[in-house]
């Protein structure tokens, strides 16, 4: 249990930064205008939740990845084994999209829900978090590899069962 949870929480990491990488472009096509991980965090702290505030950048980044390790560590225990399924870690990607950016984030930052959000922004989070299953559930497959049945040689003999499988 330990080990899928330590497992789910590196792919966490590694699925949080590729999905940063599509954030990025997205913010730099003019699609978003800033990070939504930094208005939440500025809407988190004291004050208005539309002015910068000191070190929002950095506590953005933190939280950010600190809450795609954890979300990477849940995915590493409930997943089924052996194995991950990409569109399963896609989908579950995509239930984290829609529950924060329709229900939490609205409440806690000046982030709009989706369905009253600008045109980019939605479709940019989206795509980063199909990114983010699809690395997640592809890192797991690559730390966590299906067991194999040993290989046999062509001058091993077949037993009654293994020759009706074959």
């Amino acid at each position: 249990m330990m080990r899928r949870l330590v497992t789910g929480a590196a792919a966490g990491a590694l699925a949080t930064v590729t999905m940063s990488t599509v954030m990025v472009a997205g913010e730099k096509a003019g699609l978003m205008p800033g990070q939504p991980p930094k208005h939440i965090v500025r809407g988190l702290l004291p004050g208005s939740k539309r002015r910068r505030k000191p070190g929002e950048g950095a506590l953005a980044a933190l939280a950010h990845l600190g809450f795609g390790v954890a979300a990477g560590a849940a995915f590493g225990l409930l997943a089924p084994r052996p194995g991950r399924r990409v569109p399963l870690g896609v989908g579950y990607a995509l239930l984290i999209w829609a529950i924060s950016y329709q229900g939490w984030a609205p409440r806690f930052s000046a982030l709009p829900p989706i369905a009253r959000d600008i045109p980019g922004r939605p479709a940019v989070m989206a795509a980063g978090h199909v990114v983010y299953g699809a690395t997640l559930a592809g890192v797991l497959n690559l730390l966590e590899p299906r067991t194999l049945p040993e290989p046999r040689t062509l001058l091993e003999p077949q037993t009654e069962s293994q020759a009706a499988a074959s």
